[in-house]
């Protein structure tokens, strides 16, 4: 067991792992840590405990002290500079003619790097740029190259329901998200409809799909013969949330169709046609599910916001 602490440098942002040595920081304090770009200025989401030894990447690095007042008064001067550092670069894009879209500015906590995240459709070349840019803050400059995800986690910003987006709330890290799950969910294919601010597939998307993978493996397919306690049927449609099952009872020339809780319906073999005719069962059967496929990425080739 490794004793650690768990560090966040933006708000939602990736939680690191440290070493607190002799320190015991509680939730809440602000810490200046050692990372791998020098030190940091980052706040502590959860106090000194123990983790097994698989759930960390040695070597961990240290907590170098707890933020004093001289500190905070540093990284809020980074925070002011920061806002005058994005007006001079978006003036310096303009003049270079660069297609890209300059989103966020970074200032590292000892002032010895400037960080510039941007978005862009394709490979820009911004070597004029950095040049430019480091003859006029006298330090390293570094551009980096995000996804559309990382710029909405950055910027935030209100979903279609209404809340902040759930990135820039309390998501860490992004979970892959494909056209399967609104499928599994009978949601509305329409991209405006299923889509976030970042212009991909929502992330809450992937919220409910364990439960309704769980579910639909213990449901009956539509169109296949299920006995009920009024007989033989047909499975004409499934409600997952509801855990229901409409099915179509067949008695001689006359049908009705009833809506049976799914631990009342007992599944059969074989399909009923257009008639309502059995059909004769396929000598191999494919399930759906590895047949599908996405036809949307899961996330963006992005760059980490924090280096590790």
């Amino acid at each position: 067991m490794a004793t650690i602490v768990g560090v966040r440098f933006h708000n939602a942002g990736k939680l690191y792992y440290f070493d607190p040595g002799a320190l015991w920081p509680t939730a809440g304090d602000a810490v200046i840590v050692e990372t791998a770009r020098g030190l940091e200025y980052g706040e502590v989401v959860t106090g000194v405990h123990e983790v097994p030894d698989e759930d960390i990447t040695p070597p961990l690095k240290p907590v170098v002290r707890i933020a004093t007042a001289e500190d905070a008064q540093r990284q809020a001067d980074n925070r002011r500079k920061e806002k005058e550092a994005y007006a001079i670069c978006q003036k310096k894009i303009i003049e270079h003619k660069l297609e890209m879209k300059l989103v966020s500015v970074e200032y590292t906590f000892d002032g010895s790097k400037i960080l510039f995240y941007f978005t862009a459709n394709g490979r820009v070349d911004f070597r004029a740029l950095v040049k430019n840019l480091a003859s006029v803050f006298k330090t390293r400059i570094e551009l980096k190259q995000i996804g559309v995800r990382d710029e909405a986690k950055m910027l935030g910003g209100l979903g279609l329901c209404g809340r902040p987006v759930c990135c820039a709330q309390f998501m860490g890290d992004f979970q892959p998200v494909s056209i399967k799950m609104a499928k599994e969910q009978n949601l509305s294919l329409n991209p405006t409809k299923i889509s976030g601010v970042c212009g991909r597939l929502m992330c809450c998307l992937k919220y409910e799909q364990d439960h309704y993978e769980a579910t639909r493996k213990r449901m009956p397919r539509v169109g296949r013969d299920v006995m009920t306690p009024d007989g033989l049927g047909t499975v004409q449609e499934i409600n997952i949330l509801r855990e229901t099952v409409r099915v179509r009872i067949t008695n001689g020339d006359n049908s009705e169709i009833k809506d049976y809780p799914a631990a009342d319906v007992q599944r059969l073999g074989g399909r009923r046609n257009d008639r309502g005719q059995p059909e004769p069962p396929e000598e191999t059967e494919v399930d759906e599910e590895f047949i599908e496929t996405a036809i949307e990425g899961t996330t963006d080739e992005s760059i980490p916001l924090d280096d590790e």
